[in-house]
């Protein structure tokens, strides 16, 4: 029995194992992308129902938050379409909201199902450090990142039940094993993993709206203020699912000739 169910976990990781069309990067992807697509749009609109979401036809701020969502979009549309890569997009019905809240956060659901705080543009400031945040975001989607932070978790779920089986005739191994494997995992891989991330979020992010025509150096004051904002002490990198903020800007900095490439003023 053990034997079996540790080769199903094995084969498992093996079949969902493809690597990422835009970063060449292998992933572990056990949910399908359409199951996904669906559930965000359940989850999203009941968000939107709970939350105070700002008309676009009154509120400036959130009419610039669609106009720079769609621009990104066509940016991130065109891109896949040059590299016959447009059925990664299939399902994706692109959807931009401002929320009223204090909150400094913005996030995009897989199918393109994003949410803005209010209390991000304190930060953000501009139109351009705007639209780097959001091409992070969007990029966490279209690379399916999600996706992979849940796949992962469902491994070390599954491993961990495995392991417990494998030791449960012996206390102390199944009290040793407890103890190491959950703490390892975390630190070793999950959260290094949820770090990089981040980083690609940053990179195709930066590019993304460098190609909806905004100024990519806007990316690299936005997290300097970010890291000035007084969000309480920060953990430790190797215990935090997203990297310093000096490694970050410092990552930044190194991607901004390649984003630069891209970079075509709105309008020119």
């Amino acid at each position: 029995m053990k034997k079996i169910v540790l080769l199903f976990t094995a084969l498992s990781f093996i079949i969902a194992c493809s690597t990422n069309s835009i970063t060449g990067r292998k992933q572990l992807k056990l949910f399908g992308e359409e199951t996904l697509q669906q559930e965000a749009i359940s989850q999203y609109q009941s968000f939107l129902s709970q939350n105070k979401v700002l008309s676009t036809s009154s509120n400036k701020d959130a009419e610039m938050v669609r106009r720079v969502g769609n621009r990104i979009a066509q940016a991130i549309t065109t891109f896949y379409t040059q590299r016959g890569l447009a059925a990664e997009l299939n399902g994706y019905k692109w959807e931009f909201n401002l929320v009223d809240s204090k909150e400094v956060n913005a996030w995009c659901m897989p199918g393109g199902k994003v949410v803005v705080y209010t209390g991000l543009l304190n930060v953000t400031q501009n139109e351009a450090a705007l639209a780097v945040v959001m091409g992070h975001e969007i990029t966490h989607a279209v690379a399916h990142h999600g996706n992979e932070r849940m796949s992962q978790g469902a491994l070390a779920q599954g491993l961990e039940i495995v392991g417990n089986i494998a030791t449960s005739n012996n206390p102390e191994y199944n009290n040793l094993f407890n103890n190491i494997f959950a703490p390892t995992a975390q630190v070793a891989v999950l959260l290094p993993n949820s770090r990089n991330q981040e980083l690609e979020a940053d990179h195709y992010g930066l590019n993304f709206a460098a190609m909806a025509g905004y100024n990519p150096r806007e990316a690299v004051p936005f997290w300097q203020r970010m890291a000035a904002a007084p969000n309480g002490q920060k953990p430790p990198e190797f215990l935090s699912t997203h990297p310093s903020d000096e490694k970050r800007i410092a990552r930044l900095e190194e991607m901004m000739p390649e984003a630069l490439s891209y970079y075509k003023p709105i309008g020119n």
